[in-house]
C-alpha cells in the first residue's frame, strides 16, 4: 500500500476509533456491557466497511481513473445499502443492545466522513499532470488569427 493510502486510511480510522470509544463508554454506562458491546461491534463495521471502501476506490483510482466518480458515487450507494441491509438482519438480536450499535453506527459512519473529507482538503495531492520538459516550444491548438 503506498504512503498516501496508508496516510489516509490512518486519518480516517484514527477519529473513527476515537469515536467508537467514547461511544462504547456512554454505551456502558447507559446499557452495560450489552451496550458497550453493541457500541464496540458498529465501530469495527464502520472501520471496515469503510477501510475496504476507500482501498477499493483508490485502487479504481488508480488503474481506472476515468471511472472514478462513477464508481466513488456506486461505492457510497453500496455501502450504505449494505449498512442497511445488516442493520435489518441484527434488529431482533440480544447478543448486544441494538440501540447502542446503530446510534455508534451513524456517529462513526459520520465520524469516517467528515475525518475523510478533512484529510482531503489539507492533503496536496496533485490532480492535473505537469507538463513534461520537451525543450521545445508548446504547439498551437487554436486558429492562427
Amino acid at each position: 500500500m503506498p504512503s498516501n493510502d496508508a496516510r489516509t486510511l490512518l486519518y480516517a480510522a484514527v477519529p473513527t476509533a476515537a469515536v467508537g470509544a467514547i461511544a462504547a463508554v456512554i454505551s456502558a454506562v447507559v446499557a452495560g456491557g450489552k451496550g458497550a458491546l453493541g457500541a464496540v461491534i458498529g465501530t469495527a463495521v464502520v472501520i471496515a466497511f469503510m477501510g475496504i471502501g476507500l482501498l477499493v476506490l483508490q485502487r479504481t483510482a488508480k488503474h481506472f481513473p476515468h471511472l472514478f466518480q462513477a464508481m466513488g458515487l456506486m461505492l457510497y450507494t453500496a455501502q450504505l445499502l449494505l449498512l442497511f441491509v445488516l442493520m435489518t438482519l441484527l434488529k431482533g438480536t440480544t447478543a448486544f443492545s441494538f440501540k447502542a450499535f446503530g446510534f455508534t453506527l451513524l456517529a462513526a459512519t459520520i465520524a469516517w466522513i467528515s475525518a475523510q473529507a478533512r484529510w482531503f482538503m489539507k492533503a496536496k495531492i496533485t490532480y492535473v499532470e505537469p507538463e513534461s520538459e520537451k525543450g521545445g516550444k508548446p504547439e498551437r491548438t487554436g486558429s492562427s488569427s
